[in-house]
């Protein structure tokens, strides 16, 4: 009778550490005042500081409150106006398709169209230091467009920026 209760107690404390692991690792779209509270109004771009369209924002979030977000810059009158489109906030890291692994921190992001692709540079939000580029491939297959739009992992796993989509994994 003991050897049973050392086993369901064993199994028992293996499956709620399994549960606990499982809900760090979920993530799922962040609600508009998560987002508004963890973007800015305001993002500092270099020296300047670019005001936000907060009702553009997107993003994750998980268990332990990480975001990972991003918002337009009203970039019109400013220094940085053509070279970056929007502010990126990463509190965890992720990595996109190419290789390219963008640890925490603050990104303003900037792309270039091509033929059928956007080759998409992201730069360090304080010091305008390019830290990589992705290229994001048409998707016919979307029918919404959509100016950046990170979708949770159990939905598609990707980043889309208007008619273009770039996968990421989240380490």
């Amino acid at each position: 009778m003991r050897r049973l209760s050392l086993i369901c107690a064993c199994w028992f404390l293996g499956m709620q550490a399994l549960g606990q692991n499982t809900a760090e690792e979920h993530w799922r779209a962040a609600t508009p005042a998560e987002l508004e509270a963890a973007l800015p109004a305001r993002a500092t771009v270099q020296r300047e500081h670019i005001e936000t369209e907060m009702r553009t924002a997107n993003g994750l979030i998980n268990a332990k409150h990480q975001v990972i977000a991003v918002v337009v810059l009203i970039t019109a009158g400013y220094a940085s106006d053509g070279k970056y489109s929007h502010y990126l906030l990463v509190q965890s890291p992720i990595e996109l398709e190419d290789n390219l692994t963008l640890k925490p921190g603050a990104y303003a992001v900037g792309w270039r169209r091509g033929e059928n692709t956007l080759e998409v540079h992201f730069f360090d939000s304080l010091t305008g230091a390019e830290r990589g580029s992705e290229t994001a491939r048409l998707d016919p297959a979307k029918g919404h467009v959509e100016s950046f739009h990170i979708w949770p992992p159990a939905d598609h796993k990707g980043i889309q920026i208007g008619r273009f989509y770039m996968h990421y994994t989240l380490p």
